[in-house]
């Protein structure tokens, strides 16, 4: 399949034409919403399922196996921060309270943008490994590493909490607990007990993540109209860097023997920049931070960027290398 066959497919595929209907919704103003509680439901469920999943999938691999992917993202969990607070500082003149915030989202990863990754990648018949959920899991501390680099930069304690306390509220943030606790009890689930609640887990998938996708294109569609805020440097930076490292991702996944699906989801995976969990994290610890700039820059630039351009690009990317 070409590139441009490639982007069409995905442009037109269901999952994406679902927040492009939401995105249109938003710029219209329409009447369309989602309840905040049924919203949260949604999350949740989407989290919970791709836990369960890559648990049930991680049973039957050996740790050895999964041991350099594990380390590779140890590696991209404090690279991309650091290097996306140096950008900011030097390149741009950021203050340290934005550096900061801005390389907290992009050091983190977007669940959404990962659910996506895992449908196109399952579309494609190259489904990634269940150990990529253990790879999200970790790289949600990419948040704790920034706001880390923020207190050594100013030498103080800003906000009243400590690094103890914020990794405390990681392990409690939804992510993390869902996806973990996903996959323990994935694991441990023997294969009629599975047989019984795969059906709601993994035939409902795809669905459940079309309703959440209408509620993240309206909510896109409001982030866009404040363009202006972020700036030109900033725009380029939210489009620059994660095909950057979402190339990066890509290729250190086919360096350490990874599949083509699997290569892909990893770098989809690094492009992508968070927008429910580090906001939380960054009002708390960096409240100077202005969110009309962290969050422009990752919902409203490389959230729906990813979703429409970025996904076949880095499946491009994976299927060069792969020589499909």
């Amino acid at each position: 399949m070409s590139g441009l066959d490639l982007l069409l497919t995905n442009l037109l595929s269901p999952i994406v034409l679902a927040f492009v209907l939401g995105a249109i919704a938003g710029f219209i103003r329409s009447e369309l919403e989602l309840p905040e509680p049924v919203l949260k439901l949604l999350s949740i469920y989407l989290l919970f399922s791709i836990g369960l999943t890559g648990g049930r999938e991680l049973a039957q691999v050996k740790f050895s196996d999964v041991a350099p992917l594990l380390g590779l993202a140890v590696a991209l969990t404090i690279t991309i921060p650091v290097v996306t607070y140096l950008v900011l500082r030097r390149l741009a003149g950021f203050d340290i309270q934005n550096a900061a915030a801005v390389a907290a989202h992009y050091g983190s990863v977007s669940s959404v943008t990962f659910f996506a990754a895992i449908a196109f990648a399952r579309a494609m018949n190259h489904p990634a490994e269940g150990a990529m959920t253990a790879v999200v899991a970790l790289m949600e501390w990419g948040v704790i590493i920034s706001l880390l680099i923020a207190r050594i930069a100013m030498g103080r304690r800003q906000g009243g909490l400590s690094l103890g306390a914020l990794a405390a509220d990681t392990l409690r943030g939804r992510g993390i607990l869902l996806l973990t606790g996903g996959m323990v009890i994935g694991a441990l689930a023997t294969p009629p007990q599975w047989n019984q609640i795969a059906p709601f887990y993994e035939g409902l998938f795809r669905g459940i993540l079309m309703l959440f996708l209408l509620e993240m294109g309206m909510t896109a569609a409001r982030q866009m109209r404040d363009f202006a805020t972020v700036g030109r440097f900033l725009t380029v930076f939210a489009i620059v860097s994660p095909i950057i490292w979402g190339v990066v991702g890509v290729t250190a996944g086919h360096a350490i023997g990874l599949g083509q699906g699997s290569a892909f989801v990893l770098g989809a995976i690094c492009a992508s920049a968070s927008y429910i969990d580090a906001p939380a994290a960054c009002r708390a610890a960096l409240p100077e931070a202005s969110p009309g700039i962290y969050l422009t820059a990752s919902l409203g630039v490389t959230f729906p960027f990813n979703l429409l351009l970025g996904l076949p690009l880095y499946w491009q990317v994976s299927a060069w290398l792969a020589g499909g």
